[in-house]
């Protein structure tokens, strides 16, 4: 069985080549097995808002803060989907948590 980081090369691979719903399967097959795989949560939040599938985007944005609540970066990427999706009022917010974090501030 192919571990969690094979199973999210190949879901690169598959994104690469035009193929997104195969890439996501690939990606919720390796949460199957490892939850929290936050790479895994991240891509997929990337190729849902591709898909105009903002509430499952949202979601898997939400998870990687939630996995990787002291990265600066998780909040700067959830307020990103925030934006593709058109909530700006939840982006901004997840920026300044980005500012708030990469400056040692809390919330």
């Amino acid at each position: 069985m192919p571990t969690p980081d094979q199973l999210y090369d190949q879901a690169i691979d598959l994104r690469d080549a035009g193929d997104k719903p195969a890439a996501i399967a690939k990606l919720e097959e390796a949460l199957a097995a490892d939850p929290n795989f936050t790479i895994g949560h991240g891509m997929l939040a990337r190729l849902y808002v591709d898909l105009g599938e903002a509430e499952k985007a949202i979601a898997h944005a939400q998870k990687v803060v939630e996995l990787e609540p002291d990265d600066a970066f998780s909040y700067t990427a959830l307020s990103v989907i925030y934006v593709r999706c058109g909530r700006i009022p939840e982006a901004e917010h997840a920026k300044a948590m980005a500012w708030n974090k990469q400056h040692g501030f809390e919330e």
